[in-house]
């Protein structure tokens, strides 16, 4: 317990640090086109920093980054030691002013700690997949490159379409832009429903245990488990897959029923029985320290032994849950007939029964229906189109525009596009710090998996990412501000939108990007917009090798921290 909340001090301070290390990222251009003094900046960074916590609902990023390394090599020891890296490595950057990502030296030193330690307890034979997951890794290291040229391209479509003289030619192009861009944030939310569907119906589980069996039988055809294995996660598969569908047809009608009409049409239906008593038998046998025994069998040999036996035999506990569903037995005969199966501690039997009389099929798929709505963001850009619109045509239209009027125009509009990439900072950077926590609580057996995830971790990240963009990071403001291209508040306006877009747009997909490549590669278009030299790309490549350098270089670090640790744990 002691370590876990070592752990998550250390991650809160990581959050803060976080905090005045991309500080700039979002206050650069308004300080340095004067529309907000240092001090003002921050405070306004800060407060839409912490405003995220109220419109992302769906923490996709921090699911993600939770599962950057495989559940097996997930352990306190490694978490610590990624931590104690990527702490340095921000620290060592904003020292000399780098802008490099925090989001990556998280990720870059939770890969080095788990592979360190998979070779320490395993040998060098663990093959790289079955240590992290390559999936994650490999979009990380793509978008360290994609986030910038995303931002570049958005920010010189922004500063081009704004420059346009026909004023109606102008709103028609906005007009488009917005519907494309809600087309697809509806496409993301549909995507994330089916994917939140398949979670809780354990479709996704099932078809992940057939292709690993598949793929077994191909190099072997001889192989008894496997094949065992694949005809029992068939099974498993057909079984789950009409109630799947049924539901996914009802997800498609979300803006009409809403998450908690779909799950009462889904409960009234009876398409959520066949999953009821498998949900609340991994809520029952967690509740009785199942995954804390998970988590000490990476190390112990004893416990792994146990473990394996716990494994197998509470499976068996979705009998008695049946019966209790069917209402044939009560609460406590349903708890007295899981403990003849696998015994359930004295100590957690209270908990155990609180488990399964508060258990609610229904409720749950709700939640987790819910959870993928990004209505918010959707109207928010809507909101921001109109906006823009309208002010457009008050200062062309209604008053005479000068070149005074109009430059003052985009100082003020400064504003609201500075607020709107500092949510984007918050959403998606705060969440890494929810993810390594969530990791943390997952690897001590204190929660079940992410979606238990308690309401005090968002809440303290949002607060301790906030916090930190309130004491500066002034350093990285001088590069981002002045050091790449000089910015005048239209182009200001044009970067910070393009890169509140492109971190909405990763932030839906999932995707752990740096707030700080995105903001980057923005500030470049809109001075490539003027002429290419406009851009100081001597900055600009020396920013690149920090930004390639930075999950190889954590990885080493974390390295490094694990074997220290480890001598001490």
């Amino acid at each position: 317990m002691t370590l876990l909340i070592v752990i998550i001090a250390l991650a809160l301070i990581f959050d803060y640090i976080n905090g005045f290390h991309d500080a700039a990222n979002s206050i650069a251009t308004v300080v340095s086109t004067k529309v907000l003094t240092p001090f003002q900046a921050v405070l306004w960074a800060a407060f839409f920093n912490a405003m995220a916590y109220f419109i992302f609902k769906d923490h996709a990023v921090a699911n993600s980054v939770s599962k950057t390394v495989q559940k097996e090599f997930i352990t306190l020891p490694v978490i610590l030691a990624g931590l104690i890296a990527a702490i340095f490595w921000n620290l060592l950057t904003w020292w000399y002013g780098i802008p490099s990502s925090s989001s990556h030296t998280l990720i870059g030193g939770m890969a080095g700690s788990a592979i360190t330690h998979a070779i320490v307890t395993k040998g060098w034979g663990v093959g790289w997949s079955k240590i992290v997951e390559t999936d994650i890794i490999l979009d990380t290291v793509l978008f360290i490159f994609f986030a910038p040229i995303i931002g570049m391209l958005i920010s010189i479509f922004i500063t081009i379409v704004t420059v346009m003289r026909n004023l109606w030619l102008r709103l028609a192009v906005i007009a488009l832009a917005t519907t494309i861009t809600v087309v697809l944030f509806d496409r993301f939310e549909s995507n994330k429903m089916d994917q939140n569907l398949q979670k809780f119906l354990k479709v996704d589980k099932y078809k992940k245990e057939v292709k690993t069996a598949e793929e077994k039988l191909k190099s072997n055809p001889n192989d008894a488990a496997a094949l065992a294995a694949y005809t029992t996660g068939k099974e498993k598969l057909d079984k789950a897959l009409p109630n799947y569908n049924k539901i996914l047809a009802l997800v498609h009608d979300f803006d009409k029923l809403g998450a908690n009409g779909i799950a009462k049409a889904a409960a009234d239906s009876g398409w959520l029985k066949d999953i009821e008593a498998s949900r609340l038998k991994d809520d029952v046998r967690n509740a009785n320290d199942y995954l804390i025994m998970e988590a000490r069998s990476t190390e112990d040999a004893a416990v792994k032994k146990e473990f394996d036996i716990a494994k197998e035999k509470t499976e068996l506990y979705k009998d008695p849950l049946k019966l209790y569903f069917k209402k044939e037995i009560s609460a406590d005969s349903a708890i007295a007939l899981m403990s003849a199966i696998y015994p359930i501690k004295d100590a957690n039997k209270e908990k155990v029964k609180s488990k399964i009389e508060k258990f609610s099929a229904e409720k749950a798929l709700a939640k987790d229906i819910d959870k993928a709505d990004n209505s918010t963001i959707v109207w928010g850009i809507i909101f921001t189109a109109i906006f823009f619109g309208l002010v457009y045509l008050y200062v062309e239209k209604v008053r005479t525009p000068t070149a005074y009027k109009v430059a003052n125009m985009f100082k003020k509009l400064q504003l609201f596009s500075s607020a709107a990439f500092s949510i984007g900072h918050g959403g998606n950077d705060a969440q890494k710090v929810m993810g390594i926590i969530g990791a943390a609580l997952i690897a001590s057996g204190s929660i079940q998996n992410f979606s238990d995830l308690p309401h005090w971790v968002p809440v303290a990240c949002y607060l301790a990412i906030g916090i930190g963009t309130m004491s500066g990071g002034w350093k990285i403001v001088k590069t981002m501000g002045t050091k790449i291209t000089k910015v005048t508040p239209l182009e200001g306006v044009a970067a910070e939108t393009a890169g509140a877009f492109t971190l909405f747009f990763t932030g839906q997909m999932g995707i752990p990007v740096s707030t700080t490549h995105t903001i980057t590669g923005s500030i470049m278009g809109v001075g490539a917009t003027k002429r290419l030299s406009a851009v100081r790309w001597g900055v600009t490549v020396n920013l690149l090798w920090a930004w390639i350098l930075t999950i190889p270089v954590s990885a080493v670090l974390a390295a490094i921290a694990y074997l220290i640790v480890n001598l001490f744990l």
